[in-house]
């Protein structure tokens, strides 16, 4: 049996007359009304939308055309001498973190500060490191991958498919 107030606020279509599909759930509401002004042919993300042509498939020639050249090696190289020893360092840091947590009870519990101990500090310290290697990461995309993949990338659309 429905209520008068549930059969005013559905409609035809089974949403809300508020035109909330039906589907949604009531906690994405807010963000459902702050779209909605939007046409429905909006993209939030329009470079994405079409990378190169969709047509001319890339040959596998071509890919391995780039990848036999010194800048797609050189690319490579730049990466891994970044991301392997960063990751390394990170790994390291965590597993003392860790391991000191499990076998050095006493350590970490030493005060610095008030109530705040060794154990807090490296657990906070945890955080800013990831935030430092994440803008570490992208400083050094953006300053040493991102030019050469951008030219190997106009040389792969451009290479004869």
């Amino acid at each position: 049996m429905s209520s008068p107030d549930h059969e005013r606020n559905t409609a035809p279509d089974g949403g809300s007359a508020d035109h909330t599909p039906a589907h949604l759930d009531p906690s994405d509401q807010h963000a459902y009304d702050s779209e909605r002004h939007l046409p429905s042919e909006h993209n939030p993300l329009p470079a994405l939308d079409h990378v190169g042509d969709p047509d001319a498939p890339i040959s596998s020639e071509a890919f391995s055309r780039v990848q036999a050249t010194d800048e797609f090696a050189e690319l490579r190289r730049r990466f891994r001498s970044f991301a392997f020893p960063m990751s390394a360092v990170f790994l390291i840091w965590y597993f003392v973190y860790v391991l000191l947590s499990v076998f050095a009870r006493s350590f970490m519990a030493t005060p610095l500060i008030g109530n705040l101990n060794i154990g807090m500090v490296m657990g906070l310290l945890q955080f800013v490191t990831t935030f430092l290697i994440t803008w570490l990461y992208i400083r050094h995309m953006n300053r040493s991958i991102d030019p050469i993949s951008t030219k190997l990338r106009a040389d792969l659309e451009g290479a004869d498919r």
